[in-house]
């Protein structure tokens, strides 16, 4: 038995397919023709662009059109003359085209890998997905998939968009992989296609061979190689419960959220862009717990003007229908960089030049963000929140503006909805600690997780070497969460969270009964936690 990361719920017992890890030899040799070396570039991202076209028509017909976006921006970098241009420029300094798009690949990569958001960490993939598919071309490799029998579970060092959007759902029913976690894009592409998965298992491409029968058991994250019979009854009799378990879920659709003793809790949905609201609604969410804003400013040359930002959120209103909508402001710096923005070189840039420290710094960047937010609050119920706020002054300094941007509006002739809530993410720890204080000022409060225990437990999450202290159940996490609460309780105001743990099975009972009054996840979490609410007293 194999023990890995259990990345996407469910049972499937069927044959392994080992998808082989090819490695490139990549050289540091210089070409004696670095022209040829060029058009060898210019030709391989040729191809890359054609095979990428018949991915997306692949993944159109199989996934839909909003994972199909995905290979959009896959062939916008092939489009791109500065990512293509970077690598002719290590080309014309000497190195081949195989080491200069490595070089290029690891350069970016680097810089999105060590951002805290789950959405960025993805965008890493994308990179490594596209250079990954120019180099085999440059090298002359076929890296494509061959399954032909029903009842497979892909074995793979990692799994890429590309791959992931090749599989065929009649014939793929999980798969494995040795590297990954719950956020990597294995899992999340799992998740989607609502199949199992375990990742994170080591060595699984090495301990299985093509044609093993397995049994993959994504509720606990095992894997058992060539099951005797009595084992094989055990599962097929769990995955029959897991799968009536699933149907009995979709009938909590339209239901609310209530405890036994009968309080209403709200169940809302994360998003990253306004295309994601589409899943939320279909699994029944209350509302947008979190739309991050900062991807309407990501994978482009400029920032987005204020009409741009103005239908993005006037779009997720008009589709929530009246039910809340959190929209947060931008959360960029730091470790979040904008190929337009020049930002400063920093040691500690989760401690730094970021968030709502960078918005009240540059405030004709927030103002147009601000704008466009007061514009769209006509079509819908407008809620917005700050990032990364340590103090009453930055909340206050924030109202200011919005209160500066409302009267230019109204001035202009602009109608401005009266009912905004704005309220502010707790995520450090003294906001947390003054949270009764705070509670005075502000209408709400929404915990973000994800970096609070980074911050309360000095736990890097992204780092390896340290994961093992990154505990959203530690005392000192848990006592600040209910400190937050109870403040903004003590002066009448609500309180949600929009961190993973909101969607943590583990955490939920805890958070009830804490009084947490919003919890805010992925939406292929929210019927789930429908359920696990429903249980509580």
């Amino acid at each position: 038995m194999k023990i890995g990361i259990p990345a996407s719920r469910g049972y499937a017992i069927g044959q392994a397919y080992i998808k082989k890890h090819v490695e490139l030899h990549i050289t540091s040799d210089t070409p004696k023709d670095l022209l040829a070396e060029k058009e060898l570039l210019h030709k391989a991202a040729e191809q890359s662009k054609k095979q990428l076209e018949k991915v997306r028509k692949k993944a159109l017909e199989s996934m839909g059109e909003e994972k199909a976006m995905v290979f959009d921006a896959h062939l916008m970098l092939f489009d791109d003359p500065e990512f293509i241009g970077a690598i002719a420029s290590e080309i014309e300094g000497g190195k081949n085209a195989l080491k200069a798009t490595q070089d290029i690949m690891d350069s970016y990569v680097a810089i999105f890998e060590s951002m805290d958001d789950e959405y960025m960490r993805e965008r890493a993939a994308d990179i490594k997905d596209v250079a990954k598919r120019l180099m085999n071309n440059l090298a002359g490799i076929d890296d494509s998939f061959n399954i032909e029998d029903t009842n497979t579970i892909v074995i793979a060092h990692d799994l890429t968009p590309s791959d992931t959007a090749q599989l065929d759902r009649s014939k793929v029913i999980a798969f494995l992989t040795n590297i990954g976690g719950r956020t990597s894009h294995s899992a999340i592409m799992a998740r989607t296609l609502e199949i199992p998965a375990v990742v994170g298992l080591g060595d699984i491409t090495e301990t299985v061979s093509n044609g093993d029968i397995l049994i993959v058991d994504g509720i606990e994250g095992k894997v058992i190689v060539d099951p005797d019979h009595e084992t094989v009854t055990k599962y097929v009799l769990l995955q029959e419960a897991y799968n009536k378990e699933k149907e009995e879920l979709k009938k909590l659709v339209d239901t609310e959220a209530r405890t036994k003793s009968g309080k209403r809790i709200d169940v809302a949905g994360n998003i990253g862009k306004p295309e994601d609201v589409h899943k939320v609604i279909e699994n029944g969410a209350d509302g947008i717990g979190l739309f991050r804003t900062e991807f309407l400013y990501m994978d482009r040359e400029e920032m987005p003007t204020e009409d741009e930002q103005f239908e993005s959120y006037k779009y997720v209103l008009d589709k929530m229908e009246g039910k809340p909508v959190v929209i947060r402001t931008l959360d960029i710096g730091g470790d979040k960089q904008l190929p337009y923005l020049v930002m400063p070189n920093e040691m500690n840039p989760f401690l730094g030049y970021r968030a709502i420290r960078l918005c009240l710094d540059r405030t004709d960047l927030f103002k147009i963000q601000l704008r466009a937010l007061l514009r769209a609050s006509v079509y819908g119920n407008l809620k917005v929140m700050f990032p990364m706020v340590s103090s009453l002054d930055e909340f206050l300094k924030s109202k200011e503006l919005v209160e500066e941007c409302t009267q230019e509006l109204l001035a202009e002739g602009h109608k401005v909805s009266e009912s905004i809530e704005w309220g502010i993410m707790v995520e450090i720890p003294s906001a947390a600690v003054m949270a009764d204080e705070l509670a005075k000022y502000v209408d709400f409060f929404s915990i973000g997780t994800n970096d609070l225990i980074q911050y309360t437990l000095a736990a890097d999450r992204m780092s390896e070497k340290v994961s093992y202290l990154y505990n959203p159940m530690h005392p000192a996490v848990l006592r600040l969460i209910k400190m937050t609460i109870d403040g903004a309780h003590s002066q009448g105001k609500w309180c949600g969270m929009c961190g993973e743990m909101a969607g943590d099975e583990t955490a939920i009972a805890t958070l009830v009964a804490y009084g947490l009054d919003e919890f805010s996840m992925s939406a292929s979490s929210i019927l789930r936690a429908k359920q696990i609410i429903l249980e509580q007293e």
